[in-house]
């Protein structure tokens, strides 16, 4: 995946991964629960946006389980995928300072 910004979802399923393997129904659960309801993913965005973060080679398959006749396929994290969601982190952390710092300047009437 190439430094770009990530998109929202993206980061929450790749933060949800962080904690360990999950099936769909709990990254999709987990993804809503960690954006405080921000972000509902439907089913087919979530499998799309799995697709290709395993073909970047960030998430990988982690088996597949039958719960109660349905099928659950599971996904983790990969070492890169911890490494470039750990980036995207840093990014977003670093651009949320400047803009504090730029808040506090506004709020302090200095000029720019």
């Amino acid at each position: 995946m190439s430094k770009h910004e990530m998109r929202e979802p993206t980061f929450l399923v790749l933060s949800v991964l962080a904690r360990g393997p999950k099936h769909g129904y709990a990254l999709i659960a987990e993804t809503e629960a960690l954006s405080e309801g921000r972000v509902k993913l439907k089913a087919g965005t979530l499998y799309a946006v799995l697709d290709r973060l395993r073909d970047e080679g960030l998430v990988a398959s982690a088996g597949e389980q039958i719960v109660d006749g349905r099928l659950r396929r599971y996904f983790e994290l990969t070492d890169p995928g911890a490494q470039r969601l750990q980036e995207e982190a840093a990014r977003l952390e670093a651009n949320a300072r400047r803009a504090m710092v730029n808040l506090q300047v506004r709020a302090s009437g200095a000029p720019a």
